[in-house]
């Protein structure tokens, strides 16, 4: 049997690294397009004209700093809160604002979905397709492939899959869903654990496995390995052959 060359931690961490800045670079590109695209400033304006149109009705000032709030008097403080909460009030039983802001964030999640997809599949998919060995322009760089647990060459099928289910959905998408909804007000503890419960299953699954096997590599049954140095073979067929034929040359080896 051959021997497994594990791809040295210090190049992989160095390829992911590059890797994430590739696709931060192509996701906010992709993000400014389908926010053009899909008119995401236009309901965020409407929104923002409802707020400074209940901001005059109730006499508040957005401009107002701590400071000057701090000056007011206890009445005026009382005044100014009651107004605050009026406005509050109001703003919550707008149906015009419910909508639009139901809007945003629908137009927000799509957004952040389809970027980050399409990222994924060009870097992540596309790229390592055309570079063959399961590499993306960081592992090409760093001399680091991925190959199935078995030593053979990943099909595009496996390769989606790794990309699709592994990295893009459960590896990024989870917790970015978690951390949008937290902005929105929509999730806050069961946001932070999702977040802090899959940053430390990657982490242990990195740090503390024998092939330092990331969440996506576990589910793929996959294994970054040097590409200088490991025999990565087509097919189970070739792999079975040459099993044969080491097999073959050991034990007549052993009759000499």
């Amino acid at each position: 049997m051959y021997d497994l060359q594990k791809a040295n931690v210090w190049k992989r961490i160095s390829a992911a690294f590059l890797d994430v800045i590739l696709l931060f670079i192509a996701t906010l590109g992709f993000a400014l397009l389908l926010t053009s695209v899909l008119g995401f400033d236009g309901y965020m304006a409407q929104k923002d004209a409802l707020d400074a149109q209940y901001m005059e009705e109730y006499g508040l000032d957005p401009t107002l700093t701590q400071e000057e709030l701090d000056a007011f008097t206890d009445m005026e403080k009382e005044s100014y809160q009651a107004a605050v909460d009026a406005a509050n009030e109001a703003i919550r039983n707008d149906p015009e604002l419910s909508r639009l802001l139901g809007m945003i964030l629908s137009l927000a999640m799509v957004i952040v979905i389809f970027s980050i997809l399409l990222s994924y599949l060009i870097f992540e998919f596309l790229v390592p397709l055309l570079f063959k060995n399961g590499q993306t322009l960081g592992k090409k760089i760093f001399g680091v492939a991925v190959m199935r647990v078995d030593g053979v060459r990943l099909t595009p099928f496996l390769l989606f899959a790794r990309t699709v289910l592994g990295k893009y959905t459960i590896g990024t998408m989870v917790p970015v869903f978690a951390v949008v909804l937290m902005l929105f007000g929509k999730m806050s503890f069961l946001g932070v654990l999702i977040v802090g419960g899959l940053t430390l299953l990657q982490a242990i699954l990195f740090f503390g496995s024998r092939n330092h096997t990331p969440i996506h590599d576990k589910l793929a049954q996959t294994v970054a390995v040097d590409m200088a140095s490991q025999m990565i073979f087509d097919s189970p067929e070739a792999l079975l052959e040459y099993k044969k034929r080491l097999h073959a040359e050991q034990a007549e080896t052993r009759e000499r």
